[in-house]
C-alpha cells in the first residue's frame, strides 16, 4: 500500500461580492460548456462517430470565437477544460458499463461547482488566490494542510444553503496502516439501533431528521405557499428549507465518520451486509427512516478508511439470512416476522435477533478469509453452496 494518500481537505470560505460574481459566472460557464460538449457528443455518436476529449477541446476554442459565446472567454479557461476532461470520465465509465448515460447539467438542481489545476490558483503564506481574481479567497482554515502539501487541484462549490466551500486535493503523509489487530466485528445495520456489533454493543439510531422534522415540515409548507418562478420570497424560503437540510446532513455526516473511524482503528476484519439500499426505499413506510440512516454512506466511509489504514471490510451476499440463522447451532428458522426480537432455537441458545445477526454475519466473513469463498454466490464448495449464501430468501432486516 501506498504510504501517500490523496486526500481532500475541505474548508468553507466567504467571498466578496466581486468574487461571488465571478465565481457565479465561472460555474455557469461551466455548465454552458459541459451541456454543449455533451450534446455534441451524443449527435456525433448518434451519426455513428466518436467524439473524444481533444475534439471536444477544440470545439471549445471555436466556441470561445464565435460572438454568442464570448463570453466565455471572460473567466478562467482552466475550470472550462476541466468540465471537459470530467465528461470525458463519466463516458468512459458510461462505456465500462459502471454508469448510467451523462446527463445534462440543470440550473437550479445540478451542483455549482469549478475544479482549478495547479496552473490557476497560488497557495502562499496561507492565502488561496485564483485565477481572474486579484484578493484571495477568506477561508476559514479549521484544520492544517499536511507539511509541506502542495494541492493539486483546488475545487470551489456552493450548496443549496448559499454556503461556499472549496476542497483541495493533495498527498497526506499522515495517512499510514494502522499496526495489526487479531479482532474482527461482525455488524448488523437496523432502525431502532443504528448498528448492532457481534460484541453484543448496540449504537444507538440518532434520527436526525427527526429531531428536525416538525421545522422541516414548517419550511415546506411555507416554501409552497409562495408563487412559483423567481420571486424574492420564493427563494428566501427556499434558502431557509435548504439550510435545515444542510444542518440534518451535517449531523448525520460528523456520526458516521466517528462511528466509521471508531471501529476502523478497533478492528483489524469488519463484516458488513450487502444491503441493496436503492431497492428497500422504494418500501415506502421505511423509506424516511432507512435514508435517514444512511447505510450506503456508512459502507463508503468504512471501505475507502479501511483502504487508507489497512484494514479488511468484507460484505456478506445479501440473501444471507443472518436473522434467521441461529449462531449456536447452525440451524435455520423457517420464518422470522420483523416484530419478533428475540427468540430460542431448538438448541437452547436463546438470541437477541440483531445480535445474532451480526454473530452470523461475522462466522460467515471468516469464512471468505479462512476457506477463500467469494461474498458473491459461488457454486463451487463441496456443499454446493458458498459460505456466504444458503436457500435464497426473502431479505431480513
Amino acid at each position: 500500500m501506498s504510504t501517500h494518500v490523496k486526500r481532500a481537505f475541505k474548508y468553507r470560505f466567504y467571498p466578496t461580492d466581486a468574487q461571488t460574481a465571478e465565481l457565479s459566472r465561472t460555474f455557469g460557464c461551466v455548465r454552458k460548456v459541459y451541456n454543449m460538449a455533451l450534446a455534441a457528443r451524443t449527435e456525433a455518436w448518434a451519426r455513428q462517430e466518436r467524439v473524444n476529449y481533444n475534439a471536444t477541446s477544440a470545439m471549445l476554442t471555436a466556441w470561445k470565437k464565435t460572438g454568442e459565446l464570448a463570453y466565455l472567454n471572460e473567466v478562467s479557461s482552466v475550470p472550462l477544460q476541466q468540465a471537459l476532461r470530467h465528461l470525458q470520465t463519466a463516458f468512459t465509465h458510461f462505456f465500462g458499463k459502471r454508469a448510467k448515460y451523462p446527463r445534462f447539467k440543470s440550473r437550479k438542481k445540478s451542483r455549482k461547482s469549478a475544479e482549478y489545476t495547479t496552473s490557476a490558483f497560488r497557495l502562499c503564506d496561507g492565502k488561496l488566490t485564483l485565477a481572474k481574481m486579484t484578493e484571495p479567497l477568506d477561508i476559514v482554515w479549521s484544520r492544517p494542510l499536511p507539511e509541506g502539501a502542495k494541492p493539486s487541484t483546488a475545487t470551489v462549490s456552493q450548496d443549496s444553503a448559499g454556503r461556499w466551500f472549496v476542497s483541495l486535493l493533495c498527498d497526506d503523509p499522515g495517512v499510514k496502516p494502522l499496526p495489526a489487530r487479531g479482532n474482527a466485528v461482525g455488524i448488523d445495520a437496523g432502525l431502532e439501533h443504528l448498528l448492532t456489533l457481534s460484541t453484543g454493543e448496540k449504537i444507538t439510531n440518532p434520527r436526525h431528521e427527526r429531531r428536525d422534522r416538525a421545522a422541516l415540515a414548517k419550511a415546506q409548507r411555507n416554501l409552497a405557499r409562495k408563487a412559483r418562478g423567481d420571486g424574492a420570497n420564493r427563494r428566501k424560503a427556499r434558502l431557509r428549507l435548504a439550510k435545515i437540510h444542510a444542518r440534518i446532513a451535517d449531523r448525520r455526516r460528523d456520526t458516521l465518520h466517528k462511528i466509521t473511524t471508531r471501529l476502523v482503528r478497533e478492528n483489524q476484519t469488519i463484516v458488513i451486509e450487502d444491503l441493496t439500499v436503492r431497492n428497500m426505499v422504494k418500501n415506502h413506510r421505511l423509506a424516511r427512516a432507512i435514508t435517514d440512516a444512511a447505510w450506503s454512506e456508512f459502507r463508503s466511509m468504512l471501505e475507502y478508511k479501511a483502504q487508507w489504514y489497512g484494514r479488511e471490510v468484507i460484505a456478506v451476499d445479501r440473501w444471507f439470512p443472518s436473522s434467521r440463522l441461529c449462531s449456536a447451532c447452525g440451524t435455520l428458522q423457517d420464518r422470522m416476522p420483523l416484530n419478533v426480537r428475540t427468540w430460542t432455537c431448538d438448541c437452547g441458545a436463546t438470541h437477541d435477533r440483531d445480535v445474532n445477526a451480526a454473530h452470523s454475519l461475522l462466522a460467515a466473513g471468516l469464512a471468505v478469509t479462512v476457506c477463500g469463498a467469494g461474498v458473491r454466490p459461488q457454486r463451487s464448495t463441496p456443499d454446493r453452496q458458498s459460505a456466504t449464501k444458503q436457500k435464497p430468501s426473502r431479505r431480513e432486516p
